[in-house]
């Protein structure tokens, strides 16, 4: 009798310590946020993005002031970088050093993009800076694609107009690519960017995964230092972009840094935005 007791209580206390593991389990697994940080390179004061966690991926724009440099610091942190690449805007506006636009041939478009990788050769992505007019185009696109299928880079479309197909054409040419959920700074009013993060954090609960995009001013980050313990309080995981692809992004560079054949087909789902979505205007 005393032996059934016994057995009893012990299989109460396990059952019990099963149920607390599992609701632990599930509140570390409420979302995964990848954060990238924009325009970095052109000023000296970008560099105070240093003092974010190393999970944060930096954007570093090609030919500006400290664009090797800060891609090598990043290499030191063991901090991602992709190629914040230039592309042709519907305002006219000039996005940088070696943009992209839609007059170019094929080669020329190659040649740009080769450069800039050539200049932060630490990159394994990319995302547009700016192009509201040339991520709507296929045959940019469809080039672009394919240097970054070539190349095992991934793709984030930044999302500057939400007639982009950049997203849809990488998929089509086996490109691993996401897409930006949410801009944190889109004004540098705390109480707009702390509507942004709140956005950011209810779309990693909700899709499980989510990304947003913020730049290096001065606001931003004292914003971003402060609130990015959060998400750790809300059971969500601060991640590098390439993290958001299961995997996938890691076998397929390291299929690229071993010489061997590129995986024919890669592809990863859209995590839906509720509502419509949102943009910064024309870019």
């Amino acid at each position: 009798m005393i032996i059934i007791i016994k057995s009893n209580i012990v299989r109460t206390i396990l059952t019990g310590l099963s149920f607390v593991c599992m609701t632990l389990a599930n509140v570390c697994q409420a979302g995964e946020v990848a954060l990238i940080i924009d325009d970095m390179g052109n000023t000296r004061a970008d560099e105070k993005a240093f003092n974010l966690p190393a999970q944060v991926t930096f954007a570093i724009l090609p030919h500006t002031p400290y664009s090797k440099e800060f891609s090598q610091r990043s290499d030191i942190q063991g901090r991602e970088v992709m190629l914040h690449m230039p592309m042709e805007s519907l305002a006219g506006t000039y996005p940088g050093p070696g943009t992209i636009t839609s007059s170019m041939v094929p080669q020329l478009i190659t040649q740009k993009l080769q450069s800039a990788l050539t200049d932060i050769p630490n990159a394994v992505g990319i995302n547009n800076h700016m192009g509201s007019k040339l991520t709507q185009l296929t045959l940019p696109m469809e080039t672009t694609m394919s240097f970054l299928k070539q190349h095992g880079l991934y793709f984030v479309d930044s999302r500057t107009t939400r007639y982009s197909r950049a997203e849809k054409i990488a998929h089509e040419n086996g490109v691993v690519s996401w897409h930006r959920n949410v801009f944190i700074d889109h004004t540098l009013n705390e109480s707009d960017m702390q509507r942004q993060f709140d956005r950011l954090m209810r779309i990693a609960q909700r899709y499980k995964r989510a990304v947003g995009i913020g730049h290096p001013h001065p606001k931003t980050l004292r914003f971003l230092q402060q609130r990015l313990p959060l998400l750790e309080r809300a059971g969500i995981k601060l991640i590098p972009v390439s993290d958001l692809f299961s995997g996938k992004a890691a076998s397929y560079l390291l299929a690229k840094q071993k010489d061997s054949p590129q995986p024919s087909s890669i592809s990863v789902s859209q995590v839906p935005e509720p509502g419509a979505i949102s943009t910064t205007g024309t870019q």
